[in-house]
C-alpha cells in the first residue's frame, strides 16, 4: 500500500474534467469549491485506481466517490447497452445502515439527474418486491446494505458478475456491526479485476487487512483527522449521578426548548425509556434505532427535519452518514465506549461552518471514557455549572477500570488484587458465619444465600485494591 498522498492543488469542480451532465448537476446544487477529501480522491478514482479514504462524517466523501463513479460509468468500461438490452450492474456501493444507503442513493440521483444512468437502493426491513422489480428493469448502480443484498443474491435476483467498481462506505462501522462474513461472501461474487474504493472514518487493523486483500496497490487519502471535532462546536460536560440524569435532561431541554436536539443513548431500550419519560413531561421526542421498522425510522427523521422538530433520541446508528442540517444541540446522555464515536456524534452539529453545542452527562462509571475522549481530542472539556443542585463541578472518582462498564468492572469476592482473603471491595472473605469459599453465606437451610443477596453484592461500587 502506497504512502499517504500529498494534497492536490485542485479546488473547483470544473478542474476535475467531469462529464458535462455531472458538472451541470453540481452547479445546480450550488457547489463550487471541493472539500479536501474530494480534491484528493476524485482525480485518482477517475483514472481507475483503487483507493482507501479516511475521512470523518460531514467532509463530503459521498461526492468524493459518487461523482467519479458516475463519470466512469458514462465514459469508460461497458457503456449503456443498445436499445432492447437490459442494463447490467456495473457499480456496487455497500453501506452499513438503511438510512445511509438511502442517503447515498439520493446523492447518485442528484448527481446523475442529467444522465440516463439508473440506480437501485436495497435494504432490509421492507418488502423486497419493489427492489426486485427495479432490478429486473435493469440498473447501472446498486446501493445496498450487506444482509438484504446477500439474500437477493442467494435468491438469484442479483448478478454481480459485471461489476466494474466496488465501493465500501463506512467500512469500519460495517465491521463493528458484524458484517465481515457477509462482505466476504459478496466480494466473492464480484470480478477480481474491478476498481475498489474503501472509505472509513477510522483505520483499525482489520480495515487495513481487508484493504491488503481486496485492493490493488491503492493510494491512501487521509483528511480531517478523527481527533478533530468541528471547530465551532462548544463542548461541555455535566458530572451527574445516574439517578439524576433524567431530571437533568428535563431541565436542560426546558431551557433550550425549540432548538433541534439530537440525543444519544447507549442502548435501544434506553432510547425508548427516555422517549417515554419525556412524553410524560410534555416534551416531544421520538426514537430511532435498529429495532424500529424502516417506516418508523423514516417517519422519525422526517419529523426531526420538520419546522417543529421533536427531540431525536438515537443509538449510534445515526452517528454516521446522516445529513441532518441545523442541529443546535447534541446530547451524550450516555458517553460512548470508544472516543472516536464521540467525535462522530458531536459532528452532527456545527456542520458547514455553523455553530453548535455538544453536552455530555458523565457519571462516575463513565469518567474513564471522558478522559479517553479528552486524550483523543487533546482538549479538556469545560465543566457545566448551571445545575449544581443536581450536578457537581468536580469530577467524581472513577469507579471502574478504563474501557469497562460498571457491571463488567465487578469481580467475585476473593479475586481482587488486594491482600489474601480480601475481596476487591475490601470486605473480608468469610466475614459471615459459616461462609463458603467464593463469598457465599449460609441460610438457615445450609444453602448458599439467595439471588437477592448476590445482586446486592454485585451492585456495590468496586473500590481500588490499594485501599
Amino acid at each position: 500500500m502506497s504512502a499517504e498522498r500529498e494534497k492536490n492543488t485542485l479546488s473547483d469542480f470544473a478542474d476535475f474534467n467531469l462529464a458535462h451532465p455531472l458538472l451541470r448537476a453540481v452547479e445546480s446544487k450550488g457547489y463550487e469549491t471541493a472539500t479536501p477529501i474530494q480534491v484528493d480522491a476524485i482525480p485518482h478514482v477517475i483514472q481507475g485506481g483503487d483507493l482507501v479514504g479516511c475521512a470523518q462524517t460531514g467532509t463530503g466523501k459521498t461526492a468524493a466517490f459518487a461523482l467519479p463513479t458516475l463519470h466512469r460509468l458514462l465514459t469508460a468500461g461497458k457503456r449503456n447497452p443498445r436499445a432492447g438490452q437490459k442494463k447490467m450492474i456495473r457499480a456496487l456501493v455497500l453501506a452499513p445502515t438503511r438510512e445511509l444507503s438511502v442517503q447515498v442513493a439520493d446523492s447518485f440521483a442528484a448527481y446523475g439527474r442529467n444522465t440516463k444512468l439508473r440506480h437501485c437502493v436495497i435494504y432490509g426491513g421492507v418488502s423486497q418486491v419493489p427492489q426486485v422489480r427495479k432490478l429486473r428493469e435493469g440498473v447501472d448502480t446498486v446501493i445496498a446494505t450487506p444482509g438484504r443484498l446477500l439474500d437477493l443474491i442467494e435468491q438469484g435476483h442479483v448478478d454481480l458478475s459485471n461489476v466494474e467498481i466496488l465501493i465500501f462506505d463506512e467500512a469500519d462501522q460495517m465491521l463493528d456491526m458484524g458484517f465481515i462474513h457477509d462482505l466476504r461472501k459478496i466480494e466473492s461474487h464480484v470480478p477480481p479485476n474491478r476498481q475498489t474504493l474503501m472509505f472509513s472514518a477510522t483505520m483499525p487493523a482489520e480495515i487495513r487487512k481487508l484493504a491488503d486483500q481486496w485492493l490493488n496497490n491503492p493510494i491512501n487519502v487521509r483528511t480531517a483527522p478523527i481527533s478533530a471535532p468541528a471547530a465551532k462546536v462548544e463542548q461541555s460536560v455535566y458530572f451527574v449521578a445516574r439517578r439524576n440524569k433524567i431530571r437533568l435532561l428535563e431541565l436542560f431541554l426546558e431551557k433550550t426548548n425549540g432548538g433541534r436536539t439530537l440525543l444519544f443513548s447507549r442502548t435501544k431500550h434506553g432510547a425508548d425509556k427516555i422517549v417515554k419519560h419525556l412524553g410524560k413531561c410534555n416534551i416531544r421526542a421520538t426514537a430511532i434505532h435498529g429495532n424500529k421498522s424502516q417506516a418508523a425510522r423514516k417517519r422519525a427523521l422526517d419529523q426531526f427535519k420538520s419546522q417543529s422538530p421533536p427531540v431525536l433520541v438515537a443509538t449510534d446508528v445515526a452517528a454516521r452518514g446522516l445529513d441532518i442540517k441545523d442541529v443546535e444541540h447534541v446530547i451524550n446522555y450516555d458517553l460512548p465506549e470508544t472516543p472516536e464515536t464521540y467525535v462522530h456524534r458531536i459532528g452532527r452539529t456545527g456542520r458547514a461552518g455553523a455553530e453548535g453545542k455538544a453536552v455530555s452527562f458523565c457519571t462516575s462509571d463513565e469518567v474513564n471514557q471522558l478522559r479517553s475522549i479528552e486524550k483523543l481530542t487533546r482538549r479538556k472539556i469545560d465543566i457545566a455549572v448551571d445545575h449544581l443542585d443536581l450536578t457537581t463541578d468536580i469530577a467524581p472518582p472513577a469507579t471502574t477500570a478504563p474501557g469497562k462498564s460498571f457491571r463488567r468492572g465487578q469481580q467475585k469476592a476473593g479475586t481482587g488484587r488486594g491482600r489474601p482473603g480480601k475481596s476487591r471491595n475490601g470486605a473480608a472473605a468469610g466475614r459471615n458465619k459459616g461462609a463458603k469459599p467464593g463469598g457465599f453465606s449460609k441460610s438457615k437451610g445450609g444453602r448458599p444465600a439467595g439471588g437477592a443477596a448476590k445482586r446486592r453484592q454485585r451492585r456495590r461500587p468496586a473500590a481500588s485494591s490499594k485501599g
